[in-house]
């Protein structure tokens, strides 16, 4: 293989499709771990001596049925928090003044600075107990890092893209919508992708209120002193945050702007 000035000349297609492949390893590498982890759940499970109380629990109905409360949980809070976190922080950014960013950013971290059972609880007890009140206490929880992203990854949008797109003809909004947004997309949809993974852990205080989830299994587990249902749960709970954070990093490199 020939050389130009100590470069090699092969080192671009080699580098390229190393990198490739690192991405592929990576696609591949969460579900491959979730599969295993699951898999030999399974088998340790099948494999114990099961009472009557781990049976009744351990069975594929009332599983299946933990794991559905919790997904929809996770999906229905993420998708508020995106359909308000979101404009929310187009808002704010488009305000020059630091006074109003303050204020709203310190509303946001009140939600997550409160312990997750500490804003589920106080919301059952000055409201109702539920489904409802577990995905206020989601939304409020998992609400500051996708406003933040927002704002953040506005604010990184060169000034010179703005002005070009100005000198352009471009009114205000097609501005924010041909050119800020698509480039502060990496920014906002990690921050979207961070309020996932947080909406599926804070899911499980959800049964304290009665809302469901996997976090049935795992409190009984405690409780009852019974390691399989509780492994189980804990095992289920851990499997849906690293599958959901996977797709959502495939998601974030599909839509993310080519050249970025």
């Amino acid at each position: 293989m020939s050389t130009l000035a100590g470069i090699e000349v092969g080192a671009g297609p080699r580098a390229s499709a190393r990198g490739r492949a690192a991405v592929i390893a990576r696609q591949v590498a969460a579900p491959v771990l979730v599969a295993i982890a699951l898999i030999a759940t399974y088998l340790w499970v099948s494999a114990s001596p099961l009472d009557s109380i781990e049976q009744r629990t351990l069975n594929p109905g009332y599983i299946l049925a933990r794991v559905r409360e919790h997904l929809v949980l996770t999906v229905v809070a993420s998708a508020l928090v995106a359909i308000l976190a979101i404009p929310a922080g187009i808002l704010v950014q488009g305000v020059r003044s630091r006074v109003v960013r303050a204020v709203v950013l310190a509303l946001g971290n009140i939600g997550q600075a409160t312990p997750a059972i500490g804003v589920v609880i106080l919301l059952a007890i000055v409201w109702q107990t539920g489904f409802t009140t577990a995905l206020v206490a989601l939304v409020a929880y998992s609400f500051l890092p996708v406003l933040r992203n927002t704002m953040i990854g506005l604010e990184q949008v060169s000034a010179g893209a703005r002005e070009a797109a100005r000198g352009m003809g471009m009114s205000p909004t097609q501005v924010l919508r041909r050119i800020e947004l698509p480039l502060a997309s990496p920014t906002i949809l990690a921050g979207l992708r961070t309020s996932l993974v947080f909406c599926v852990g804070v899911a499980t205080v959800a049964t304290f209120i009665n809302a469901g989830g996997l976090g049935d299994m795992i409190v009984n587990g405690l409780k009852l002193q019974r390691f399989p249902v509780l492994l189980a749960g804990a095992v289920l709970v851990g499997a849906i945050a690293v599958l959901i954070d996977w797709l959502a990093a495939i998601v974030e490199d599909i839509v993310r702007p080519r050249g970025l």
